[in-house]
């Protein structure tokens, strides 16, 4: 069964609208939880302006699911994640001033660094995952490195699929079948909504996890929290 990871950066961003502890970054994780979520997510940037550091030395000792922490590895990022050591981590190219993701890694070109930082994350027992386009060479490259998982970068299938929900799905599907081909578990997160998960799902069954923050949080301010969850993992059934 495919897992929902619920990333809580907006929660923290609106928190930090106003400065104080309102929203409860993680009472709000805690009650993903208990509506259902299957893990938790964060990503935390250099300049923390959502998710903090502190956030994450917070929330590792209280969680019952699994933690997933993403980010660019800088030097930083990387002593985070090792002094918490979630149950995985995901690798995520992203530059400190970038609004939000918007590519995967060239993992052939990055393969030596990517080798070398999963390598770190691996001695200490973190499951390993690598945010990449839905490109097969990309998959191979990342197993090449030494990834765990691979997890499809899916902005792009959720930006056709209104338009040919098919011609959306088929480069996925191919990188999901290379990503089954080398050994790795697959996750995949950006942009995925009620709109167009349970379409992926149907032609992807064997994904491990979607991570999904944006779009659910915004669900819940119709819906209410309890219920977005509930839904998103209908369409996982």
């Amino acid at each position: 069964m495919t897992k929902l990871s619920v990333n809580i950066n907006k929660i923290a961003t609106l928190r930090n609208a106003r400065g104080g502890n309102v929203p409860d970054v993680v009472k709000v994780a805690l009650d993903c939880e208990d509506f259902g979520a299957d893990g938790i997510t964060v990503h935390p940037r250099p300049d923390e302006r959502h998710i903090t550091r502190k956030d994450v030395l917070n929330l590792r000792p209280v969680l019952r699911t699994e933690f997933n922490i993403e980010g660019n590895p800088s030097p930083e990022f990387i002593d985070l994640v090792l002094k918490v050591k979630p149950h995985q981590v995901t690798l995520v190219p992203d530059s400190p001033t970038q609004l939000t993701s918007n590519a995967g890694w060239n993992t052939k070109e990055h393969q030596a660094f990517l080798t070398e930082v999963l390598e770190q994350f691996k001695q200490v027992g973190i499951r390993t995952s690598v945010f990449v386009d839905a490109d097969p060479e990309m998959v191979e490259y990342a197993a090449k490195a030494g990834a765990d998982r691979v997890e499809l970068y899916t902005e792009p299938y959720a930006t056709l699929f209104p338009k040919n929900p098919d011609a959306a799905i088929a480069p996925f599907v191919e990188a999901a079948k290379a990503a089954r081909k080398y050994g790795l578990g697959l996750n995949a997160g950006h942009d995925l909504s009620l709109k167009n998960l349970q379409f992926f799902y149907q032609h992807i069954p064997w994904t491990d996890e979607v991570s999904i923050g944006h779009a659910l949080i915004s669900d819940a301010l119709y819906l209410g929290l309890e219920q977005t969850i509930k839904e998103y993992k209908k369409c996982l059934r």
